[in-house]
């Protein structure tokens, strides 16, 4: 089958659910050699590998090295290659299943053709297939991407979390900056660059794309920290028909979710929901969500698809805030005073409509046409009440080609984008959580002009050379009504235009079907948003900072592959940034202030390692796997005036997570899982408070039954042990309050049941 068949028209639906499974080859690396050894071993390409097609063998590299995936043994479909013996490496085809589940459409590609497409890319990407998270309660985005090298995610309650990827808005305590969230392509965040997690809803996803730093590019991502797309599922990728699922456990957790998907014809259509409610570990941190996803997608001819999305997302989260370090560690279930007394909460209200229309032009050319609408209304009591109510609009053709140059094989990708947003917003004095008196009536503007490109020339069957670059333009505008009102300094309107040139180069080999060896440089550039933009000053007015837009150059080199029963993912960067946008806490319930450091250093490594033990030991099929991530973050300031050489505050510099888990034929499964940070975050800039490190132990087991019936348990922090899973950062916590810890969840237990037929 050729890589374009994932696009062909549909075969009939099977019944058979178990197939759904495809058989995990055992991947796993080369850990002891470290990074030149393994590539000693690595560069002497085969015959085999110089012939074989170049998508097979870039697609077989990152569809075996899903380093933290659980293997789930069974029965091969028809056709599937025999298995690898003992030190050869295995016959892959990139390509979809026949079957109508799981085989994609034009609109929405299956799971195998997205990994086939993210091999293509010279850098730090990831694919994380949601099949392989059915072992664990999946409640927020740090259970889908704790697995995943390079990605920190740390939890305060809720869907509330800090995200980031290669120091991207490091010291952003709240809410996101410097990654792009997408859902099915298409960007959640608002026109600024601002967003949330809110509308992400983990059962509502059937795969994740991770891409790291500029390897974004290709989907027009230009940011620091790069970009990360969810997608849910359609009726043709979906697992099942219709899939139901019961979850609950400690601190009065109940999750229900429900999806049914049909085809018909020419025409799909799947419609899912998931309704949760948590009272949540600490005292006044109680989350209700109501959230709904579903599309339908007609193919209008053998080369045209449309397909519309449709979303609505309601989150009621109430708020502990933060605490000093005797409190969290001491007394941590405690909820923050003035969180009390405000009744502080984020409770937001999202629509989204969007259509995704695919026209292939021959069978190496297409053109997607994105366009999406999001309205979304934000009730947040803090220091103040703020209302806001937001809207976001956008338009993004693309175009994807392959061809040949000069008798080399060509592959080109060129696009544009175009989306803005305005946001009416408001602010009342905070009585109880309820709106009092009208303190500030402000409007925001955000319009974006973008266009880019990524090209890739093979100058050898296994060696091509990527280049790129993004154009844009970014305006925000930002415009105080005035009226005499308390936190505002009278009627102003301000705006800032950010322009720039991000260009890309990399270098991507082939050495092997199952490996790939990459490098490239990267420039970088993220404009402020509004909450950066906007601040409040020391008399409670808000004002207007006109920031500079972070820059920035990255280097990264690396490998991932796979060779007999190991796997690896290996990444190692170093960015050089100007105007890095770091922020300070001024007090526990005002935002944080934001500023243009001058010079800084980010670096780090992302390793994943995973290695199939033991094979056929208590049984024939069985296996015991161990998955290794590690991720090394070394940030620091660069001969800074106040901060000389320390380190930024906000990360720490190892974070660790092993799993081993042993695997019956039956289905029934077992194993640990240990997260190590051996020292935590600094708290300030001055490096005078660090964040305790943990050791956190859990045990997930289950069982998956061939009627489509699945079973798990869920347990974590066994020890019970008193941690710090957040802190918001200060200058200098010898001359501020620090009352900026967020206290980890502690012991709790959650149990499952699904069932897809």
């Amino acid at each position: 089958m050729s890589r374009h068949s994932a696009t062909a028209p549909r075969a009939p639906r099977r019944g058979a659910f178990a197939a759904r499974r495809r058989a995990a080859a055992a991947p796993p690396p080369l850990a002891a050699l470290g990074l030149s050894g393994a590539l000693a071993l690595l560069l002497p390409a085969t015959a085999a590998a110089q012939q074989a097609p170049e998508s097979d063998q870039s697609a077989s590299a990152i569809a075996r090295s899903d380093i933290a995936r659980s293997d789930r043994p069974a029965a091969a479909p028809a056709g599937t290659p025999p298995a690898a013996a003992p030190g050869e490496l295995p016959a892959v085809t990139a390509t979809a299943p026949a079957d109508a589940r799981g085989g994609g459409s034009l609109t929405a590609p299956s799971v195998a053709e997205q990994r086939e497409r993210l091999s293509r890319i010279p850098g730090g990407v990831a694919l994380i297939d949601t099949e392989d998270l059915t072992d664990r309660y999946t409640a927020t985005l740090r259970d889908l991407l704790a697995d995943t090298p390079g990605v920190f995610v740390q939890n305060r309650y809720g869907q509330e979390m800090r995200l980031s990827m290669r120091g991207s808005g490091l010291a952003r305590g709240y809410h996101l900056r410097g990654i792009e969230i997408l859902q099915d392509g298409i960007p959640v965040n608002l026109a600024d660059g601002s967003g949330d997690f809110y509308q992400i809803d983990p059962l509502a996803i059937r795969s994740v794309q991770v891409l790291r730093g500029g390897n974004a590019l290709r989907y027009g991502g230009s940011t620091l920290g790069g970009a990360i797309d969810f997608i849910t599922p359609t009726a043709a990728t979906a697992v099942a028909p219709n899939v139901f699922r019961i979850e609950g456990g400690s601190f009065g957790t109940l999750r229900l979710n429900g999806e049914v998907s049909r085809l018909f014809g020419e025409a799909d259509a799947i419609l899912g929901g998931t309704v949760t409610h948590s009272d949540g570990y600490r005292r006044h941190s109680r989350t209700q969500s109501e959230q709904f996803n579903g599309n339908v997608g007609y193919r209008i001819s053998p080369d045209v698809e449309t397909r519309f999305y449709l979303g609505g997302y309601v989150v009621q989260q109430q708020l502990p805030g933060a605490l000093t370090l005797p409190q969290a560690l001491g007394n941590p279930r405690q909820a923050a005073a003035s969180a009390l007394s405000g009744n502080q909460a984020r409770d937001t209200y999202t629509v989204r409509l969007a259509n995704r229309t695919t026209v292939r032009l021959d069978a190496d050319q297409r053109i997607d046409v994105d366009v999406w609408g999001i309205h979304k209304s934000l009730l947040h009591p803090i220091f103040q009440v703020i209302d806001q109510d937001s809207w976001t609009w956008g338009i993004a053709p693309r175009y994807t080609g392959e061809f040949t140059v000069a008798g080399l094989r060509n592959e080109l990708v060129v696009g544009t984008r175009y989306f803005a947003g305005e946001t009416v917003a408001k602010q009342y004095v905070n009585i109880g959580g309820e709106r009092g008196r009208l303190t500030l009536n402000a409007r925001q503007y955000a319009r974006n002009y973008e266009a880019y490109f990524e090209n890739r020339l093979y100058l050898m069957p296994v060696l091509a050379l990527v280049t790129g670059a993004k154009l844009a333009r970014n305006e925000r505008e930002y415009v105080d009504l005035g009226g005499g009102l308390t936190a505002s300094r009278g009627y102003f309107d301000q705006n800032r235009i950010y322009d720039g040139f991000n260009p890309r180069l990399g270098l991507l080999l082939l050495p092997r079907p199952d490996v790939q060896v990459y490098a490239n440089l990267t420039r970088s550039r993220d404009v402020p948003d509004f909450s950066d933009l906007t601040q409040t000053r020391a008399d409670g007015r808000t004002s207007f900072a006109p920031l500079a837009a972070q820059r920035a150059w990255t280097v990264e080199v690396g490998t991932r592959g796979t060779f007999d029963r190991f796997g690896w993912d290996l990444t190692a960067y170093h960015s050089e940034v100007r105007g890095q946008m770091l922020q300070y806490t001024t007090g526990p319930d005002i935002p944080a202030s934001t500023f243009n450091a001058d010079r800084t250093v980010l670096q780090g490594v992302e390793l994943g390692l995973r290695a199939d033990l033991l094979r056929d030991t208590v049984s024939a099929g069985d296996r015991l796997t161990v998955a290794q991530v590690w991720t090394w973050n070394d940030f620091r300031f660069r001969n800074d005036r106040q901060f000389g050489n320390n380190r930024i505050a906000g990360a720490p510099e190892h974070v660790l997570r092993t799993t081993v888990q042993y695997r019956h034929p039956s289905g029934a499964y077992a194993g640990p899982v240990v997260d190590w940070v051996p020292q935590g975050a600094w708290a300030d800039n001055a490096n005078t408070l660090r964040v305790p490190g943990y050791t956190l132990v859990g045990l997930r087991a289950g069982v998956d039954l061939p009627n489509g019936v699945s079973v798990f348990l869920d347990a974590r922090n066994l020890g019970g042990k008193r941690t710090i899973s957040d802190v918001s950062t200060v200058m200098d916590a010898r001359t501020t309050s620090t009352q900026i810890f967020y206290p980890g969840d502690g012991r709790s237990i959650y149990a499952g049941v699904r069932a897809a037929f």
